[in-house]
């Protein structure tokens, strides 16, 4: 049976109430709103210290990481000038000052978490602050003494008026000491890592290698002229620092420094010390006013010793004065005097303007217009080889007057007289010589004996290897090199071999120069004694200059060597009397350092037993 009843549709359930859920959580939202801005103002306006000492507590900064600056070596590795890691203390006055508010506040803060008062009275703070003061006294002479400082220097500091940020108390202190004041726990005081310029050889090659300052910037010699080469690139890095400003964390590294390049010279510290030493005897017993050495190589010019008198220590420069940091061999001229004569012999010689059996009449006296050239003796008759080897003014100025002006001051130019040696060093003197257009017949007489041009010491040791390496003039190196690519031929080969072999002749028991003789080994020379210029064209009466130029082994030469003595004092002012004795000396030391063999077979024996 079909049901026709009609469904009706059934009522909807009545929707649940969320309403007061939302109520409750806008209200639980806005109260913790509340309470966050609450709290936040609360830091800030009320308890506003907490987030600075938070933010104190943990600082990121940047930081310089010093570079390593490169090494100066001689030519076989021995260190001449070495960085090594040191410590500088700085002072922050006003933080070490405000660092006492800071201390009560940590007392306050431990007394409560002892739970020993809940509050400290006026009294009780007065009296830890106190306390906490005269230890932080105790402490500061402490450092004093520590670093050597003048009593009270720090508390002068911290009464300045207007007070610093920032003050170096000390630079470059052993990294031990360093620790000793880390100990003590001073707020306001930091400590950078650098690196002090230590010089081993001290005096010995203190004049060529110069010094730095407390940066480690070049303030002299070669550490100033390489300053580029030898100065690395600093770098830097990101740190944590604490409350007292010390590194705690390092976060990360923002540049890697750059170690500077080191530099390898020239000169054999063996030679250079040998050179030091003797030519310091020399100035101390001939009561000199200086002196100064030079050897070079006879075959590519390169500098093997460079030694001055008096010298100074470059680890400890207090109290010197700014003339004993000179380094006179090539910054100080002088007149170079008989020893440029071997020159004009072979310009003469190279020019057509004499034979070589030509014969020189000298008598004593030679006039010039109203002037008067003289020798030391009446000598006669002299040969080439008697020029040089008895020292003729008289014959020199003959040959001088024979070649045109213009011929004779171009061989003087391309010798280097009048310019640099272009050795790279700071201040390097470039010495003088006349033009030629303003000589008259004794201008050129004089300039062939050596009076009316100078020249550094350095200046004539590099004119000599123009005889030494068969006329070839070589340029000069204070870096280790293994060719001149810069040599020029100043001298034909035949006639620098040729007056070599009259400079022998100076050596010899009845020349000149017979303290400079080598046993063992052939030596080739010229003395010059020269009086000491008093300026306006005068000369000062029993002042001189001592000098002597040589080349060893002279049958084929090695070295060259230059010493000069300004004005010595105790009777003897002879170069071959005050000079040659030091050429003898180091040269023998020299070519024995450097292993030459010798060439005069007469000595060899007695070489050899005192070799082994």
């Amino acid at each position: 049976m079909l049901d026709f009843r009609f469904k009706t549709k059934a009522s909807p359930k009545p929707k649940r109430d969320f309403s007061g859920r939302r109520k409750f959580l806008i209200g639980f939202m806005m109260s913790c709103m509340v309470l966050l801005v609450g709290r936040a103002i609360y830091l800030q306006v009320f308890e506003n210290e907490f987030l600075k000492d938070q933010g104190d507590d943990r600082q990121v900064d940047e930081v310089a990481i010093p570079a390593y600056r490169g090494m100066i070596k001689d030519r076989n590795g021995a260190p001449l000038a070495v960085s090594t890691p040191v410590e500088s203390i700085a002072i922050n006055p006003k933080e070490l000052i405000t660092d006492d508010k800071a201390r009560l506040k940590q007392m306050e803060k431990e007394f409560r978490l002892k739970q020993a008062l809940e509050k400290l009275t006026d009294t009780d703070k007065a009296q830890v602050l106190n306390e906490y003061r005269q230890e932080k006294v105790l402490k500061i002479r402490k450092m004093e003494k520590f670093l050597n400082l003048p009593a009270h220097k720090i508390t002068d500091l911290l009464n300045e008026k207007p007070l610093r940020a920032f003050a170096y108390i000390a630079r470059r202190i052993d990294p031990g000491l360093g620790n000793q004041i880390k100990e003590l726990k001073l707020a306001g005081i930091y400590f950078e890592r650098e690196f002090k310029r230590f010089y081993p050889a001290g005096g010995v090659s203190a004049h060529l290698v110069g010094f730095t300052d407390v940066d480690e910037v070049g303030q002299g010699g070669l550490e100033m002229s390489y300053e580029k080469v030898l100065k690395g690139i600093p770098g830097s890095k990101r740190v944590i620092r604490d409350g007292q400003r010390q590194i705690i964390a390092d976060v990360e590294n923002i540049r890697t420094p750059v170690t500077g390049k080191n530099l390898e010279l020239s000169i054999d510290q063996r030679i250079q010390y040998l050179a030091y030493k003797e030519l310091q005897l020399a100035v101390n017993a001939n009561n000199a006013n200086s002196g100064t050495l030079v050897i070079l190589d006879a075959k590519n010019g390169e500098v093997l010793a460079i030694a001055n008198q008096p010298s100074f220590n470059p680890n400890t420069r207090k109290n010197l004065k700014e003339h004993f940091y000179r380094n006179r061999a090539l910054t100080e001229v002088f007149e170079p005097g008989s020893t440029v004569k071997p020159f004009v012999v072979a310009a003469a010689l190279d020019g057509g303007y004499v034979k070589q059996n030509d014969l020189f009449e000298t008598n004593g006296v030679f006039q010039i217009g109203h002037h008067t050239v003289k020798d030391v003796h009446n000598y006669g008759t002299l040969d080439l080889t008697h020029v040089l080897k008895k020292s003729s003014n008289i014959a020199v100025s003959q040959m001088a007057l024979k070649m045109p002006p213009k011929y004779f001051w171009n061989v003087y130019h391309q010798l280097g007289f009048g310019s640099s040696a272009a050795s790279g060093f700071p201040g390097e003197a470039s010495g003088s010589l006349l033009d030629y257009h303003r000589w008259h017949d004794f201008e050129r007489a004089t300039m062939s004996f050596g009076y009316g041009l100078n020249a550094s010491a350095l200046q004539l040791a590099r004119a000599y290897t123009a005889l030494a390496d068969d006329g070839i003039l070589h340029s000069v190196s204070l870096l280790k090199r293994d060719e001149d690519i810069d040599e020029k031929r100043v001298f034909s080969a035949k006639t620098a071999k040729r007056v070599r072999a009259m400079m022998e002749h100076v050596i010899m028991k009845d020349g000149t120069a017979y303290e400079a003789r080598v046993d063992g080994y052939s030596v080739a020379g010229k003395t010059g004694t020269v009086k000491k210029s008093a300026g306006k064209g005068g000369y000062v009466d029993k002042k001189y200059f001592s000098v002597f130029a040589g080349i060893a082994p002279a049958k084929d030469p090695r070295l060259v060597m230059v010493v000069m003595i300004d004005e010595p004092s105790t009777g003897q002012y002879y170069g071959g009397l005050v000079s040659a004795p030091v050429f003898s000396k180091v040269m023998t030391g020299a070519l024995r350092i450097l292993d030459i063999a010798p060439d005069q077979e007469e000595t060899m024996p007695v070489l050899l037993t005192q070799v082994h």
